[in-house]
């Protein structure tokens, strides 16, 4: 099963209030498990409609940084989310970002999908890749 839990989440607000809709910063990082093995941090840009933690049905992008194994193989590489939240849970779609790749994972393309519940320890995710 390919899982992944949070470690750390550090989120500030960007613009608006906290009673209606706002922008926030979160930078996080994560601990992966499964076909990607190792540690990612993450940069998010997200959008709250009004008061508590709903993204209103809109998306919320993100840039991804791995140092983690892919098949084995040791390396770092990048990916961009377009991703979604609400009350009840998470979601994201994300491509790995066209010659991010380095070390044994130099020319790894894919793409993926996360989908998890909030308040969940770990959030589960699809990574579809080729190796040159």
């Amino acid at each position: 099963m390919n899982t992944f839990s949070m470690k750390n989440w550090d989120e500030h607000l960007a613009s608006g209030s906290e009673g209606g809709p706002r922008v926030a910063y979160a930078h996080a990082t994560m601990e992966y498990r499964g076909v990607i093995e190792g540690e990612s941090i993450c940069d998010y840009l997200l959008y709250y409609a009004g008061e508590g933690y709903d993204g209103g049905g809109t998306t919320s992008p993100s840039f991804e940084r791995f140092d983690a194994k892919v098949d084995g193989r040791r390396g770092t590489f990048v990916v961009r989310h377009e991703g979604g939240f609400d009350p009840k849970g998470i979601w994201s779609k994300f491509d790995v970002v066209a010659g991010s790749a380095t070390g044994e994972l130099t020319g790894l393309t894919g793409s993926g999908a996360v989908k998890g519940t909030i308040g969940e320890p770990t959030v589960s995710y699809t990574f579809d890749y080729a190796l040159s």
